[in-house]
């Protein structure tokens, strides 16, 4: 129903960037907890972005406000196609763009460091965007439709035909992200060897736009992995959010136990996982349905 769309709409726009921003601030804490730090207060990714937005921004040209702002207004509006119930397909392509338009500044900026980690982004979604692709097309394959709000209107959850996808997916999240061993492009880390990456030229309101839009792709990344949970069942719901705030911690905890790897080993271990788990579960749907 218009309602339901519009209310899905409206909680992703004032809720997920809170929710994000809690959850960049629990991974911090946890982290540095198995660390054996104290680390930062939870809501310490709030205190950045405002800073951030009180900084002086330095632009190195006027085509990367343009990005950026390109990046962040394409990163809500796949989170409102996705919330909303639209068009899965049309969701991944719109998120697909937004990463181009963060690459983009990242390329304009003439820095070395920038450069390398546009590249590096580059293979990064090369890397993931085929499970991504594969995930739609098993969904559509077991619900006759793109459609979320179609997908997540059955009386049994996607994940019962699909848990080669679901792995798949939360594998290759690991890629997006943004965690190790595959932070190879940027990270919130001190040991990444080029700086910030892609966001190394950013400064001020830019890069806390960068920051709210990660916020808001991570809540849509999270929705998707609940997406294989949902069903006719209200308490689906329930069962959904807690699926995916479990595969985050999961990330976590992966990001912390493992060194960074080489971009080709990235490539490699991420087609391998998409070939095997979604290239197999996709050959069984075709048999069985």
């Amino acid at each position: 129903m218009a309602w339901q769309r519009a209310l899905g709409v409206l909680l992703f726009l004032v809720c997920a960037p809170f929710a994000g921003g809690l959850l960049g601030g629990l991974d911090r804490k946890l982290s540095a907890r198995l660390q054996g730090r104290q680390g930062p207060p939870v809501l310490q990714p709030f205190y950045d972005v405002y800073k951030l937005f009180h900084k002086q921004t330095i632009v190195v040209n006027r085509l990367q406000d343009f990005l950026v702002g390109g990046y962040f207004i394409f990163s809500i509006f796949t989170g409102c196609l996705f919330f909303s119930g639209g068009d899965l397909l049309l969701a991944f392509f719109a998120l697909t763009l937004a990463e181009i338009f963060l690459f983009m500044a990242a390329c304009s900026a003439n820095s070395p460091y920038s450069s390398m980690g546009a590249q590096r982004e580059l293979v990064q979604i090369m890397s993931y965007e085929p499970m991504l692709l594969l995930a739609a097309i098993g969904l559509y394959m077991i619900t006759g439709s793109f459609f979320i709000d179609q997908v997540a209107d059955r009386g049994i959850s996607a994940i019962a035909f699909l848990p080669g996808m679901f792995f798949g997916l939360v594998f290759v999240f690991i890629i997006k992200f943004r965690k190790s061993p595959f932070d190879i492009s940027a990270s919130h880390h001190a040991h990444q060897e080029i700086v910030k990456g892609l966001t190394t030229e950013l400064s001020g309101s830019e890069l806390g736009l960068v920051e709210v839009a990660g916020w808001y792709e991570d809540v849509l990344l999270l929705g998707l992995l609940a997406l294989f949970i949902l069903n006719r069942n209200p308490w689906s719901i329930l069962a959904g959010v807690a699926t995916g705030l479990a595969c985050y911690f999961l990330l976590v905890l992966v990001d912390n136990l493992f060194p960074r790897v080489r971009w080709e080993k990235m490539l490699n271990w991420a087609w391998a996982v998409t070939l095997i788990f979604g290239g197999t579960n996709l050959l069984v749907l075709a048999l069985v349905l």
